[in-house]
């Protein structure tokens, strides 16, 4: 088992609700059989993280720690596996979540608009494809009634 000894980001930047964990020399050691490795950024150098869903994005990112001249190479999705990482991130995260909340709502209320935009749509649609039908069967009383709704519809909504 692999134990994270010290991990500290070098840099940390929050844009929408990314997270960017940045580390370098000497931020980021781990234990292996009582030895302690340093990382060193030669490969992957950072954590992608998304606060909504508290996922890490690059998993396949390589990262490499060093003891002389023995190296150990960890894709991140496996440092995550084998090691205590999760403890060592938690605080991060936490912190970093409490200064995206607005930032979250405002994506939740862009969302809310998008789902009533593609449901009018769908409406829309619906109303079109019923009309098509009252047509090809001649029901003319069902046709003026969905005229009628589709016009209410068309006004209800203003682009």
């Amino acid at each position: 088992m692999i134990h994270v000894q010290f991990m500290k980001p070098f840099y940390t930047k929050v844009a929408g609700t990314k997270l960017r964990l940045v580390f370098a020399y000497q931020y980021f050691s781990i234990t292996k059989d009582e030895e302690i490795f340093h990382f060193i950024p030669i490969e992957g150098k950072e954590m992608v993280i998304d606060l909504n869903t508290m996922q890490i994005e690059n998993l396949s990112d390589v990262f490499v720690f060093q003891r002389g001249n023995r190296f150990i190479r960890l894709p991140l999705y496996q440092l995550l596996l084998v090691s205590n990482v999760h403890e060592h991130l938690m605080p991060i995260l936490e912190n970093a979540s409490v200064n995206v909340q607005p930032t979250t709502t405002t994506v939740k209320a862009e969302l809310n608009e998008e789902v009533e935009s593609i449901v009018r749509a769908l409406e829309e649609e619906n109303l079109e494809r019923l009309i098509d039908d009252a047509l090809a069967v001649r029901d003319e009383d069902l046709f003026y009634y969905l005229m009628m709704e589709k016009q209410k519809l068309g006004e209800g909504f203003v682009s």
